[in-house]
C-alpha cells in the first residue's frame, strides 16, 4: 500500500477542456492527495466534498470524507454527492473507475503532473475551473519564480553521485522519467540509476555497491529506513562519509507547490556532501 503512494507520475491527460464548465465548480471530488493540496493552495479547498486516502494536507483536509484509494473508488458515493467536477488521477486511480465516471456523465479533469513545471500549469487550470483564477495565478507565478531560482542556484555546482532509496524491501530506486529525478536534476545531482530500463526499478545491493554513490537519500518512513543497514558497507562513499539523509516523503513524492520544499531538502543534502 505504501508503495502505491510513491509511484505517482504518468503522462498528463486533461479529460476536460478548460472552458467546458458553464460556471465555476462548487462541489468537487478530488481523487488524489496532490489534487486536494492544489485546490487548497488556490482557495478552493472548501468546495471539496470528498477525497481519497492520505489526503491529509493542509490540516483541514483531514476532515474531508474519503471515498476510496488506489484500490478503487466508491462509485455509489460519487452518485450520492453529485459533484460538478471530479479531479481524477490517471496513474493513481483505477482506469475502470475513471471510465465509469466518464460514462456516467461527470465532468472530469485529470491531474497527473509529470514535470515540476506541470504543477504551475495545473494550478492555473484548476483556478479557471473553480473560479479562483487570481489566487491560482499568484501561486503559479510564485512557484515558477522559486523553481527558476533553485535551478539557477544549483546549475554550476559539482555533480555528486546520488542513490535514491525509494523502498528497502524490495530495494527500489528511480530512473530518468521519474518524479524524483526531476528533483535530483534541479539540485544538479547525478542519479546512479538514471539509465535504468524502468522508471522505478528494483535493484540489488550489489548494483548499488558497484555505483559507489556519494549520497544516499531515503524517504523517512520507518520501514524504509530500517529495511537496510547501510553501515555494513563502509566502502560506499555515502556510508564512509555519513552522507545518508532521510527526507519527508510527502514533500518528495507529491506534485504540489510544496514539492519545492522537497527540492530544497534534496539540494541541502547534496550541498552537505559537496
Amino acid at each position: 500500500m505504501l508503495m502505491r503512494r510513491f509511484i505517482a507520475l504518468g503522462l498528463s491527460l486533461v479529460l476536460l477542456p478548460i472552458a467546458a464548465l458553464a460556471e465555476p465548480a462548487k462541489r468537487i471530488i478530488a481523487l488524489s492527495p496532490h489534487a486536494v493540496e492544489m485546490l487548497y493552495a488556490i482557495g478552493a479547498g472548501e468546495s471539496i466534498v470528498a477525497a481519497t486516502d492520505y489526503a491529509d494536507y493542509p490540516e483541514a483536509a483531514k476532515k474531508i470524507p474519503s471515498i476510496g484509494g488506489y484500490y478503487g473508488i466508491q462509485i455509489e458515493r460519487v452518485l450520492e454527492l453529485n459533484p460538478d467536477l471530479i479531479v481524477v488521477w490517471d496513474t493513481g486511480n483505477k482506469a475502470e473507475d475513471i471510465n465509469q465516471l466518464k460514462n456516467l456523465g461527470f465532468k472530469l479533469y485529470s491531474s497527473s503532473p509529470k514535470t515540476l513545471e506541470d504543477v504551475a500549469r495545473e494550478i492555473e487550470e484548476l483556478g479557471e475551473l473553480t473560479g479562483h483564477t487570481e489566487q491560482a495565478s499568484r501561486v503559479a507565478a510564485d512557484y515558477r519564480s522559486e523553481l527558476l531560482r533553485l535551478r539557477s542556484e544549483n546549475a554550476a555546482k559539482s555533480e555528486p553521485k546520488v542513490f535514491y532509496q525509494l523502498w528497502s524491501t524490495p530495494l527500489m530506486t528511480v530512473a530518468k522519467n521519474s518524479w524524483i529525478q526531476q528533483i535530483i536534476g534541479v539540485c544538479h545531482g547525478k542519479n546512479v540509476f538514471y539509465d535504468a530500463a524502468s522508471d522505478y526499478p528494483q535493484v540489488s545491493l550489489e548494483n548499488v555497491l558497484l555505483t559507489l554513490p556519494e549520497v544516499i537519500l531515503q524517504s523517512e518512513e520507518e520501514g524504509n529506513v530500517k529495511g537496510i543497514d547501510w553501515s555494513q558497507w563502509a566502502e560506499i562513499p555515502a556510508v564512509k562519509n555519513q552522507h545518508i539523509y532521510q527526507l519527508n516523503a510527502d514533500l518528495l513524492h507529491r506534485a504540489t507547490p510544496r514539492a519545492l520544499l522537497g527540492v530544497k531538502a534534496v539540494c541541502d543534502a547534496l550541498d552537505k556532501a559537496r
